[in-house]
């Protein structure tokens, strides 16, 4: 009996845990607009100055990183890019234009909160899934202060009491917080979270 249980317990102890793990792009109703190697494309343009530095830097010939540049283009129905010719002697270049760092911040937004999703051993921070009542509070945010990174939002509680959460001034932004909003303090053993109803 004893020996069975150690056999168990060594099995248990050698398996190999899966873990999660995810491909992310972006795109719109007509399919793939953006991915891992468009992402690896443009922060090279943006750190070298020009495509055909960027695409050797990563081993790519020119011709395919303009390919890429253009399906882009053409799927958002505007330019990646701001380009210009250089003279005899060079000095043409490369930068990214808005949609180019719109979709460049957005992808790496998502990323990070993917990637801490994946850590999270909890398996539900930063997703958009069911909590536990005892996790979740309704409540009514009586006041918001912004600074230039955090936000600080006072929430009045059912009973009664006001919960306060620390949270980045880009979330409330995203969420459209504001005094007299429904919404729902969502608890973790450090931190204070929020949903909006």
């Amino acid at each position: 009996m004893n020996r069975e249980r150690n056999t168990e317990e060594v099995e248990k102890e050698s398996m190999v845990k899966p873990r999660p793990a995810y491909k992310l792009w972006l795109e719109t109703e007509d399919g793939y607009v953006f991915g891992k190697g468009a992402l690896e494309l443009l922060r090279a343009i943006q750190k070298l100055g020009t495509l055909s530095a960027a695409a050797e830097s990563l081993g790519m010939s020119y011709r395919h990183a303009w390919g890429i540049i253009r399906k882009i283009e053409k799927r958002t129905g505007q330019p990646l890019l701001n380009t210009w010719k250089g003279g005899r002697f060079g000095g043409g270049g490369a930068e990214l234009s808005p949609i180019g760092r719109e979709l460049l911040k957005t992808f790496l937004k998502y990323e990070t909160v993917f990637d801490q999703a994946r850590k999270d051993e909890l398996g539900w921070e930063g997703l958009f899934t069911k909590l536990s009542a005892r996790n979740r509070i309704e409540g009514e945010v009586v006041s918001v202060e912004k600074d230039k990174v955090s936000a600080v939002v006072k929430i009045r509680v059912e009973a009664p009491c006001v919960v306060t959460a620390f949270i980045t001034r880009e979330a409330v932004e995203d969420l459209g917080i504001k005094e007299g909003d429904k919404v729902a303090a969502v608890i973790k053993a450090t931190e204070v979270m929020i949903s909006k109803r």
